[in-house]
């Protein structure tokens, strides 16, 4: 079985402004885990996916207020996990939808993110934890 030795975690309100926090908190760590090699292509995946996170959080909010109900403030959760050599990022929000690729044009401003993901990344899927709501979404970042 592969270890995994260092972890962190951060719950985060599903708000625009939390991307910049989760960016900086996975930037910090991966110097302080001395793997300041990674931290530039693990800050953007996080972003990313803390983006796509809001993105979808978001569109939960919708419906809630769709039905007349009040929405409630989201949350989502950041794991940054590593064996010393790979990082593995995991990103949940409350949407069970899964997510899905787009094949955008040069020209568009949205909807690139996975494609970012997918390049950046040496492996990433989802899954739907057993007994919660929501996803998560992963990623692992290798030097």
């Amino acid at each position: 079985m592969q270890e995994w030795p260092l972890h962190s975690y951060l719950e985060l309100r599903a708000l625009p402004a939390s991307v910049r926090s989760a960016r900086l908190h996975a930037r910090n760590l991966l110097h302080e885990w001395r793997m300041g090699g990674l931290a530039d292509t693990a800050e953007l995946l996080v972003s990313e996916m803390i983006t796509n996170a809001v993105r979808a959080s978001a569109h939960i909010a919708d419906q809630q207020r769709e039905t007349g109900q009040a929405p409630r403030a989201q949350r989502m959760r950041l794991w940054l996990t590593s064996d010393r050599h790979s990082v593995l990022i995991q990103v949940w929000d409350v949407d069970h939808h899964h997510p899905v690729r787009q094949d955008v044009g040069p020209d568009a401003e949205a909807g690139r993110g996975l494609l970012l993901i997918e390049a950046l990344s040496s492996q990433w899927g989802f899954y739907l934890p057993d007994g919660r709501d929501g996803k998560i979404v992963w990623a692992v970042c290798a030097q």
